[in-house]
């Protein structure tokens, strides 16, 4: 399959972390890493960053992506969803003559995303010839040790299912990640919808799962990248 986009949607104006998604990560932009790694993959036809931002743009296009517009007014704010920045771009790329078969969503905020989880998430696409892959990673905390509190904080029969059961025989549960969508345009665009029919998960490790929201998530992420520079 060569007839993939990769979309990496970077809205600038985050609220929970200044500019997040070029916030300089261990000497480059935090994109940069997403670009880079969709680079280096070599399964995409194009790479494309949907922002609203000029400077954006210019940091997105020296690491290897380009940004044939930028984003309009109504899809820069924190209320848009990514199906309509997903749809914005793939329409406004075919009236320029340029179609796909395939679209993958890459998160900016998931910099420790590897080339192989690109590609095998690829190649599970095809040896499934499924509408979707997702990534995911396993569950932190089992939902089974986790409780709705009432206002008075009382505890009795928590957890009075699992009381005989051993820690380590809990089933695994498992957790969308953010870092890969990947999916065939035509069953985006007459589902909206990532699991609607034939999607797998693929799975990732828990530190290449790293998605950053605060400045706890950049601290742990720039460690990690840090540690395997060593």
């Amino acid at each position: 399959m060569s007839n993939i986009i990769a979309i990496i949607p970077a809205r600038s104006g985050s609220k929970g972390l200044k500019d997040k998604n070029i916030k300089n990560l261990n000497g480059k932009p935090l994109i940069a890493y997403t670009i880079e790694a969709a680079v280096k993959s070599g399964v995409f036809k194009d790479i494309i960053v949907s922002t609203d931002s000029r400077e954006y743009a210019k940091i997105a296009q020296k690491y290897g992506a380009e940004v044939p517009f930028l984003r309009n007014e109504e899809l820069a704010d924190d209320t848009s969803s990514t199906n309509d920045v997903i749809e914005d771009v793939i329409i406004k790329l075919k009236e320029l003559g340029r179609e796909y078969d395939s679209v993958m969503i890459l998160q900016p905020t998931s910099p420790l995303r590897g080339i192989d989880d690109i590609k095998n998430s690829v190649k599970l696409l095809e040896e499934k010839n499924a509408n979707a892959v997702v990534s995911m990673c396993e569950c932190e905390h089992s939902p089974l040790l986790s409780k709705e509190l009432c206002g008075d904080k009382k505890l009795d029969g928590f957890l009075s299912d699992l009381n005989s059961t051993r820690r380590q025989d809990i089933k695994k549960y498992y957790r969308l990640n953010g870092a890969i969508y990947l999916l065939n345009i035509h069953y985006f665009f007459k589902y909206k919808n990532f699991y609607k029919q034939n999607s797998y998960a693929y799975i990732m490790d828990k530190v290449t799962s790293i998605d950053i929201d605060d400045i706890y998530d950049f601290k742990f992420a720039e460690m990690i990248i840090k540690e395997n520079e060593l």
